[in-house]
C-alpha cells in the first residue's frame, strides 16, 4: 500500500500516475481543500505528526511514502524522512522542476536575511509566513501580503496582525496589482509559477527577492515527473503495478549519446546518465562502454517488443556544428510522409530533440543497433517506406505496458506515408491475413496504401479523418471523383463485435455474443435450424460453416449495413466501403 503526502499540482501529477495501477492508495492533504478526483485512491485529510503517521502505516500496511508536497512543507518533508527511517520504508519525493538560480535575484536562506533598507515589499510567500515577515515592519517596511481569497486564509492572516489594507489577491502570476519596491518569492519551481512572477515584477521595476527552497532529506529517493514517479514506484514496491513501462529507443539513443559525450570531453565514464525528457522532467538510465562508444540495453517493460533487449550505440565525435547521423542497424526513409525528407536516417523528430536538448556541445553523434536491420522486418518499418534497419522513436520516452498509444501512433505514421503516396484509397485491415486477400483484390494500389488497424478500428478511422480534413481540399470545394475513399476489410471474428458496435475488437475488451449473433442471423432471414446451432459455436467464423450457402450473400450484407452504421459518422469527409472477408478470401 502507498501513501501519499499531496495538496499540489505534483499530488494531481501523483494521483494520476498511480490511478493506472488499478490499484488502492491513500492521498493525505493538510488541509482537505484541495480538490482532486480518486477511482482507486481513498483520501485522508489533516495533519499528521510523526506519531500520527507512523500509526497510520501500521495500520494499513504501508510499504511506500510519497512526498509529493510543496516544496517549502520542510516539517512534512523531515516528518515522512523521521517515519521512513524509522519503521525502514522507502520514499520517494516528487520534486518539482527548478530553472537554474538566475544571479540577478537576490537569494536568502531565511526570512532574517531580507533587507530592510527597502521601503515597500510585497510578499508573495503565503499566510503561514506573515509572522515570519512582522519584523521587517517594525524596521520601517510596508509590507503587502499576496495570499488566497478564501476565508480560512483571510482569517489566518488577520490572526497574524495582518490588515485589510495588506492584503492582495491574485490568481494569474502575471497580474500583480501591487506597486512596490521589491517582491518576495519562494523558490517554487516551474510548476509554481517562479519565472512568470519574476518575469511580471521585473516589467514593474521591482527588485526580486528569493527564498531557497529547504534541501530535501537524504533518505528520499527523488524525481520530478509522473513518468520518473511510475518508474520509482515499479522499482520500491514491484507488485504496484500489474505490468511494467519500458524506455523508448529515442530515450536509449539518448542516453547513450549523453553517456559518450560525457566520455568523450571529460573521459568519466559513470554507470548511469541523467536524460531529459520532452516533458521536461529528468530520469536516470543505465549506461555501458564499448571501445569508443557507449550503449543502452533497451528495456521494454512488460510492453510485447521486438526490440526489447537490443543494444542501441552511440559513437560521439567533435564537430563544427551538432550533427546527428544513422550508423549501422539504424533504417532511412525511402518514401515521403515523415518528419524528414527521404534519404534522411529514421531518426524521429521527438528523440532529435531529446539530444539536442541534453547535449549543448557542437558533437557529431552516429546512432547504431547491432541486429537492427534484422529486427526491422519484424516492425512495421517494411510496409512505411523504411529500410536497413529500425527507426529510433518515441514522443514521450517512456513505454507503457501494452501500450494503446504506441500502437496508434505506430498506424498515424501508416496514414501519414499512405496520404503521401498519393494513393486515391487507404485499405485498412487486422493483420496479414486480410492484407493478402485485399491486395488481390486492390493489385493497383501501393503497398503503403494498405494499414493495419489490428483492433482499433474506431482510432483508425478517426486519425484518417483528421488527415483528410487538414490533407484535402475542403469538402464544399470537392468534386465527387476527389472524395477521399477509405475500405474497411474486416474478417468475420471481428466484423460481428464491430456490428453490435464495439469499434476497439480486442478480445479483452469484447467478447462475443450469442444472443446478438442470433438478432442478426433472424434480420438476415436465416431459419429457426440455422439459429438454433449458434449455441454450439466458440467461434463466429464458425458461422461460415452452419449457414446454408443460399443465405450467406444476404448474412454478408446484414453485417456489412451494420458495420457501416457505426463506423460511417467516423469518417464525415471521406467514402467508406466496408469488405466482409471469409477464411477462403471470398470478399462480399
Amino acid at each position: 500500500m502507498i501513501l501519499v503526502f499531496g495538496g499540489t499540482t505534483e499530488g494531481r501529477k501523483t494521483i494520476e500516475a498511480l490511478e493506472e495501477a488499478g490499484n488502492t492508495f491513500y492521498y493525505s492533504t493538510k488541509t482537505g481543500e484541495q480538490e482532486v478526483v480518486l477511482h482507486h485512491g481513498v483520501r485522508v485529510d489533516g495533519a499528521m505528526d510523526a506519531a500520527a503517521m507512523t500509526t497510520f502505516c501500521q495500520e494499513h500496511g504501508i510499504k511506500l511514502l510519497v512526498d509529493a508536497a510543496h516544496p517549502f512543507a520542510k516539517v512534512l518533508h523531515q516528518t515522512v524522512a523521521e517515519v521512513a527511517k524509522a519503521r525502514n520504508i522507502p520514499a520517494i519525493r516528487f520534486e518539482r522542476i527548478f530553472p537554474p538560480r538566475d544571479p540577478d535575484i537576490l537569494w536568502l536562506d531565511d526570512y532574517t536575511e531580507i533587507p530592510t533598507d527597502i521601503h515597500t515589499l510585497l510578499a508573495t510567500t503565503g499566510v503561514q509566513s506573515i509572522a515570519r515577515l512582522k519584523a521587517l515592519e517594525a524596521a520601517g517596511v510596508k509590507v503587502y501580503y499576496r495570499i488566497l481569497q478564501r476565508e480560512s486564509s483571510i482569517a489566518l492572516a488577520k490572526r497574524q496582525g495582518a490588515t485589510d489594507g495588506q492584503l492582495c489577491y491574485y490568481e494569474d502570476p502575471k497580474d500583480i496589482p501591487v506597486k512596490a519596491e521589491a517582491i518576495l518569492l519562494k523558490e517554487s519551481g516551474i510548476t509554481g509559477g517562479f519565472m512568470e512572477k519574476v518575469e511580471a515584477a521585473r516589467r514593474q521595476g521591482m527588485k526580486v527577492i528569493a527564498l531557497k527552497r529547504p534541501e530535501t532529506p537524504s533518505i528520499f529517493r527523488c524525481v520530478n515527473g509522473e513518468h520518473g514517479l511510475r518508474r520509482m514506484v515499479e522499482q520500491l514496491l514491484p507488485e504496484f503495478y500489474p505490468l511494467h513501462s519500458g524506455l523508448t529507443t529515442g530515450t536509449c539513443a539518448t542516453a547513450a549519446a549523453v553517456a559518450a559525450t560525457r566520455r568523450l570531453l571529460t573521459g568519466e565514464m559513470p554507470d548511469e546518465v541523467p536524460v531529459v525528457l520532452p516533458n521536461g522532467e529528468s530520469i536516470t538510465v543505465a549506461v555501458q562502454y564499448g571501445k569508443d562508444d557507449a550503449f543502452v540495453v533497451k528495456e521494454a517493460g512488460d510492453d510485447p517488443d521486438v526490440t526489447d533487449g537490443i543494444e542501441v550505440r552511440a559513437k560521439v565525435e567533435k564537430a563544427d556544428q551538432f550533427e546527428i547521423c544513422g550508423g549501422d542497424g539504424v533504417g532511412r526513409f525511402t518514401l515521403p510522409g515523415f518528419d524528414y525528407p527521404v534519404g534522411e536516417p529514421a531518426i524521429n523528430k521527438a528523440p532529435r530533440q531529446m539530444m539536442r536538448e541534453n547535449i549543448k556541445e557542437n558533437v557529431r553523434i552516429t546512432i547504431s543497433v547491432p541486429r537492427g536491420a534484422e529486427i526491422a522486418r519484424r516492425t512495421f518499418n517494411p510496409r512505411l517506406g523504411i529500410e536497413e534497419g529500425i527507426s529510433i522513436i518515441g514522443v514521450s520516452g517512456i513505454v507503457k505496458p501494452f501500450s494503446e498509444e504506441a500502437f496508434i501512433e505506430s498506424i498515424r505514421k501508416c496514414v501519414s506515408v499512405a496520404i503521401a503516396s498519393g494513393t486515391k484509397r487507404i485499405v485498412i485491415h487486422s493483420g496479414m491475413k486480410s492484407a493478402n486477400y485485399l491486395q488481390q483484390h486492390y493489385p493497383d494500389l501501393p503497398q503503403q496504401a494498405f494499414v493495419e488497424y489490428g483492433n482499433a478500428i474506431g482510432a483508425t478511422l478517426n486519425i484518417i479523418s483528421e488527415f483528410s480534413i487538414f490533407n484535402f481540399q475542403p469538402l464544399a470545394r470537392r468534386s465527387q471523383s476527389s472524395i477521399f475513399n477509405v475500405t474497411l476489410g474486416i474478417m468475420l471474428g471481428k466484423a460481428i463485435k464491430l456490428t453490435e458496435g464495439h469499434l476497439d475488437t480486442h478480445s479483452k475488451k469484447q467478447t462475443m455474443n450469442k444472443a446478438f449473433i442470433v438478432e442478426i442471423l433472424q434480420e438476415a432471414g436465416c431459419d429457426e435450424k440455422t439459429i438454433a446451432k449458434v449455441k454450439d459455436i466458440t467461434l463466429a467464423r464458425e458461422l461460415w460453416g452452419i449457414i446454408p450457402t443460399e443465405q450467406l450473400e444476404d448474412f454478408a450484407h446484414t453485417v456489412i449495413a451494420h458495420c457501416e452504421k457505426h463506423c460511417r459518422p467516423l469518417l464525415p469527409h471521406g467514402k467508406l466501403t466496408v469488405l466482409l472477408i471469409d477464411d477462403e478470401g471470398h470478399i462480399y
